[in-house]
């Protein structure tokens, strides 16, 4: 049995964010995810950290809660923000007197905005559609889902916070109308964790119906399905918005290389309805060329798709269902000690996870203050450290690497350190994304590494060009001469690895997207035998 005095499940940016608050107000948790972290949502999205702009004539104190959440996420999270600023477009196709709303509507909630001449816009942006009729600079920016949530575990850990991953809530416990525990299954192991505690935080996204569910209570939480594209390149430095009502196919946001397209916008049989179907690319392209008439001559690297939690209340679907969050305190349902966090938007997670530990801390007599919105998640490397891993990493732009690694950065500097005082070399094991040897052997010796896919989520190793064709079989090679074992043998990791990054090629296999998975096939299936040499071993 453990105990703690707050049990959070869901290991997204709102949960996180909520372990994190706690733990900085002095207050024990722990955090349980059924995957590994940002498994769900807070991975599956454009990674556009909002302006509110687009929020801005529908939904006006959602959109001023994005302009002041996006000023802090900035401030807090410097790493894991790329600070590109956007355009909203108004395009032929556009009603013109939209404009004529949502100017005022961004001043009522407070986010500048600068209209300029759409031929500086075609000049910043070549790629831009030339018919442009009016073209307004907006401060909306690119954050990393996926090292977010990392940087708050960081944080939360350092304030003494504790999270498992891979364990899935099976029960919740009450006795007399309080919460006084939970029941967790280790889907790695099958072991079975019981967890004693005097609060329960629900922050389990799209699957906090089924939550809710376990402790016989109900919250108005439907999933709903988007699908977004991965273009490998970066054709606009800015997110580029289509100054409309919120629809499909709007929004270009760059990262690092490359540019993702979405979403759309669909009723989810369930949170895990999650694979892309060829005619939502499609249908994705053809709403995006308006934008950048180009769309289809960049190469697709994949297309995926994740579900978002919307607040459903009185039967509302899509797009007309409400965008805001929602904190409840199921007290008034008879249950002391239960909360639910709902709804909501990315950007926003970190005033969310406010609301939610307020609700909690009411309950258990705690006055300290929240200082998320105040204190870094993770310090900045000092120059010297810097200067050190320059003598031992084989790459131009360590800040890459020091962004991506946070608290990371000392222990993977001293592998590397080791590495070269016994003559070995840090090979570069992903050059797409500037992964090295150090970092990888880092994270396969943690313990709540399994997979190769489980060092994707923390490296980004496979997620460049080549979709894991090099990288896989490079680190599997190293991480074997090293004697460093993953749970299953490396052909079985290839091929399940692979397969992942299948699941997001196969909507768009056509043209080099095509030539490119043919090549893969011949390395692993061809030259390599993987599929012959697992069949070998079952038998």
């Amino acid at each position: 049995m453990i105990e703690t005095s707050v049990l959070v499940i869901g290991g997204g940016a709102t949960g996180m964010g909520t372990l994190r608050d706690l733990c900085m107000r002095g207050i024990p948790a722990i955090l349980l995810e059924q995957g590994g972290l940002a498994h769900g949502t807070s991975s599956r999205f454009h990674g556009l950290l909002h302006s509110g702009g687009r929020y801005a004539v529908s939904d006006n104190e959602s959109a001023r809660e994005c302009i002041e959440e996006n000023r802090i996420v900035r401030r807090i999270a410097r790493q894991c923000v790329e600070e590109t600023e956007g355009f909203f477009v108004l395009m032929p196709q556009d009603d013109p007197d939209y404009a004529e709303k949502w100017i005022p509507a961004c001043a009522k909630a407070g986010i500048a905005i600068d209209e300029i001449d759409p031929a500086e816009a075609r000049r910043l942006e070549p790629d831009l559609a030339p018919d442009a009729r009016r073209v307004f600079r907006i401060p909306d920016s690119c954050v990393d889902g996926f090292r977010l949530v990392r940087h708050n575990a960081m944080s939360a850990r350092r304030h003494g916070g504790r999270v498992f991953e891979y364990h899935e809530v099976t029960a919740i416990r009450h006795e007399g109308g309080r919460v006084c525990g939970a029941t967790a299954r280790d889907k790695i192991t099958g072991e079975t964790m019981e967890i004693a505690c005097q609060c329960i935080v629900n922050a389990a996204g799209s699957w906090s119906g089924r939550v809710a569910a376990l402790a016989g209570l109900d919250v108005s939480v439907s999933p709903d399905r988007g699908t977004l594209i991965v273009f490998n390149h970066r054709f606009t430095s800015r997110v580029v918005n289509r100054l409309h009502p919120s629809s499909d196919g709007d929004i270009f946001v760059p990262h690092g290389s490359i540019t993702i397209l979405g979403t759309t916008s669909t009723p989810a049989s369930c949170p895990d309805d999650i694979e892309p179907q060829p005619d939502e690319v499609l249908h994705l392209l053809e709403i995006g060329e308006p934008l950048f008439p180009r769309l289809r001559e960049y190469r697709i690297l994949r297309a995926f798709a994740g579900t978002r939690p919307l607040y459903t209340p009185g039967n509302a679907q899509g797009r007309k269902a409400s965008r805001g969050f929602h904190a409840v305190d199921h007290a008034g349902e008879g249950l002391e000690g239960m909360f639910s966090i709902f709804g909501g938007k990315f950007t926003t997670y970190r005033l969310m996870a406010e609301r939610v530990t307020d609700l909690v801390c009411t309950h258990l007599g705690v006055t300290e203050p929240c200082r998320t919105a105040a204190e870094p998640m993770v310090p900045d490397p000092a120059p010297d450290v810097l200067e050190q891993a320059a003598r031992y990493f084989p790459m131009p732009d360590l800040s890459l690497m020091a962004d991506r690694l946070g608290d990371d950065l000392p222990d993977v500097l001293g592998r590397a350190r080791a590495r070269k005082e016994n003559k070995s070399t840090n090979p570069l094991l992903c050059e797409c994304e500037m992964v090295s040897f150090a970092e990888v052997e880092h994270i396969a010796r943690d313990a709540g590494t399994h997979s190769l896919t489980d060092i994707r989520l923390r490296t980004r190793l496979g997620m460049g060009t080549c979709q894991g064709t090099w990288c896989a079989l490079r680190t599997l090679g190293a991480l074997a001469d090293h004697d460093i074992a993953l749970k299953k043998n490396p052909p079985e990791e290839i091929r399940d690895f692979l397969q992942e990054r299948w699941h997001g090629l196969r909507p768009a296999l056509w043209g080099a997207q095509a030539r490119e998975m043919a090549f893969t096939r011949a390395v692993y299936a061809g030259s390599l035998n993987i599929d012959g040499a697992l069949h070998e071993q079952e038998n």
